[in-house]
């Protein structure tokens, strides 16, 4: 029985798309690697494509962090500080919950991720609800479908 891992998305079967691992065995996160080499410009964000979707039980989510030798060398940081995937973006219907790292270029020139190449860190967690939550609502779409 499946609990929680990740899958290549359909769009990105035939690209070599790197698993997410870790490295040590007292490794909390999974690293993430870019599906696509791709040109982050200074002072804008950029969406760095994974070809994966993560699945995991309902009170779970994943967070995604920037590794910290990518944010030092290249200036980068996530624009959201951390990204968080929902049990139930996977396989939502706008995009098959693809992972996209949204990531800002602090510095003067364009940085280049190249594709293989580890930009972020996931790491699986479990979440508490309180006694009055009351959510019943389905996603219905991708990346921002919950609102602004």
């Amino acid at each position: 029985m499946r609990t929680r891992g990740f899958e290549v998305i359909k769009g990105y079967t035939s690209a070599g798309i790197t698993l997410p691992e870790r490295k040590t065995a007292f490794s909390a996160g999974y690293d993430i690697v870019a599906a696509e080499t791709t040109t982050l410009i200074p002072g804008a964000v950029t969406l760095i494509p994974t070809g994966i979707k993560a699945y995991m039980p309902g009170d779970e989510y994943l967070g995604i962090h920037i590794r910290s030798g990518l944010a030092i060398k290249k200036s980068l940081s996530l624009i959201n500080g951390q990204g968080i995937i929902d049990a139930d973006y996977y396989d939502n219907p706008d995009n098959e919950g693809h992972i996209m790292i949204a990531v800002y270029n602090h510095g003067r020139e364009p940085a280049i991720v190249s594709k293989g190449e580890r930009i972020a860190q996931g790491i699986f967690s479990q979440y508490l609800k309180t006694d009055t939550d009351a959510a019943i609502a389905e996603r219905t779409g991708g990346m921002g479908s919950t609102g602004i």
